[in-house]
């Protein structure tokens, strides 16, 4: 008997010295802004369980759980997982976009089969990326301006396009150039009897109508000028012609608008609670593709010479059919663009920050940076900026678990080396990248793409 008590006593002192099972991280020390908004927060403790954080506390006086890893990241910011917008996504941007600190991307067309399928193995972990949420294939009028889109004629054929997404799991619905207000009202219709929301890139239809039909998102500043304008014929002539020479007279008759018709504009788009997803990466690289420092860009240096191929520049700037007077007049409307967001958003109006990578010369992840700097160079706040770029587009999904560091949400993090409030360029000083509650080295992430 006394030798079964000492093997026991021998046994528990074993079991005693084992490491405690670490089910938990604990990120300490950082400053913390969460996303709501408010106040940074320094020195807070950041605890995560499984997919979700756990708690949101003051170091002081906080018991760490004994479960939880510690991370000491003092002297860091976390800010929420970044999310783009508006994307194109597809497989090899992946990698790229997490490197960056973007944990989500609501894409907004991709062939259909092939992006349902890429979301249901990134959310089933065999493919490493951000979170998909997807329109699928858009709809367009009809001849569709890409193969892969469903073109639609009559208000049958809208309605039926917006049935089949539904029966195939999209999130929600983006609609193209070609649809007219009539075509417009059916969609929004059939998609209202599945509460399914619309994202719109318009070209035969103006901001305004769309917001007030319940479009609930506008891509590109799409429809603002022909809202403005009081005679906008010409430009959806334009867009009948094509999308390039729709896209080019849009991006001129920025320059040409009346700054206070504009600002009118922008109050009865706020008015309505749509949300506008802007992509000035966009207007402002391709208003400077004549510029060689555009096309020797660092950030291109991250996409594989097979997609530089495919995005083939040269050949998109021929079919266009664009000169140097054209670059010069986009660049000349770019003041224009900024001037209806400061006015949109002093009016109560909600931006999204989106790139529309992974098209030419949107490098996924790095993109969403550039937008976010953009966006403060527009006249919003570093703050305002970071909200478009979390906060604001969760709510846009309607995720509601995404896009803020506070007790119960899905654990996207971004853990920064500098003070994005002060320089909103620190965004892109990424240390750490945490992706539904698994932590990254940002670096090694790079290293892997």
């Amino acid at each position: 008997m006394r030798r079964y008590f000492i093997v026991l006593a021998a046994g528990l002192a074993v079991a005693g010295c084992r490491p405690t099972p670490k089910d938990r991280i604990a990120l300490v020390g950082a400053t913390v802004i969460d996303g709501s908004g408010g106040t940074p927060m320094p020195d807070m403790v950041v605890v995560v369980h499984g997919n979700r954080i756990e708690s949101v506390s003051p170091r002081a006086g906080f018991k760490i759980p004994k479960t939880a890893l510690v991370v000491d990241v003092h002297d860091r910011w976390i800010i929420p997982g970044l999310i783009d917008a508006h994307a194109h996504t597809a497989r090899w941007a992946l990698p790229r976009y997490a490197g960056f600190g973007v944990t989500t991307v609501r894409d907004l067309h991709s062939t259909q089969d092939s992006i349902l399928s890429l979301r249901e193995q990134v959310a089933l972990g065999s493919v490493f990326g951000p979170a998909i949420f997807t329109a699928g294939a858009m709809i367009d009028g009809s001849p569709a301006t890409y193969d892969d889109a469903t073109a639609v004629r009559n208000d049958d054929e809208a309605r039926r396009a917006v049935d089949a997404r539904i029966v195939a799991g999209v999130e929600y619905l983006k609609v193209y150039t070609r649809i007219t207000p009539e075509l417009l009202k059916a969609i929004l219709d059939e998609a209202g009897n599945f509460r399914m929301t619309v994202a719109a890139h318009l070209g035969l239809t103006d901001a305004l109508t769309a917001a007030r039909l319940g479009v609930r998102s506008i891509e590109h500043l799409s429809g603002v000028p022909e809202a403005t304008l009081a005679k906008p014929e010409p430009l959806y002539a334009a867009h009948r012609q094509g999308f390039f020479a729709g896209w080019t007279a849009f991006e001129k008759s920025w320059a040409g608008l009346d700054s206070a018709a504009l600002a009118r504009t922008a109050v009865r788009l706020a008015e309505t609670r749509v949300v506008m997803v802007p992509t000035l990466g966009l207007h402002e690289t391709f208003s400077r593709l004549d510029d060689p420092e555009v096309l020797a860009s660092p950030d291109l240096k991250l996409v594989p010479d097979s997609e530089i191929k495919k995005w083939n520049v040269p050949d998109m700037i021929a079919r266009a059919g664009w000169k140097s007077a054209d670059f010069a007049a986009f660049r000349a409307s770019r003041a224009n663009q900024d001037l209806f967001l400061r006015e949109f958003k002093a009016a109560g109006g909600t931006i999204a920050a989106g790139t529309d990578a992974s098209i030419q010369m949107m490098v996924p992840g790095a993109s969403e940076h550039d937008e976010m700097a953009l966006l403060v160079a527009a006249g919003l706040t570093p703050g305002d900026a970071i909200l478009a770029a979390t906060r604001n587009v969760a709510q846009l999904l309607g995720a509601d678990s995404l896009g803020r560091v506070a007790p119960g949400k899905v654990a996207d993090l971004v853990v920064l080396t500098a003070d994005p409030l002060a320089d909103i360029t620190n965004t892109r000083k990424i240390d750490r990248v945490m992706l539904r509650g698994l932590l990254f080295n940002a670096d090694s992430i790079r290293t892997h793409w």
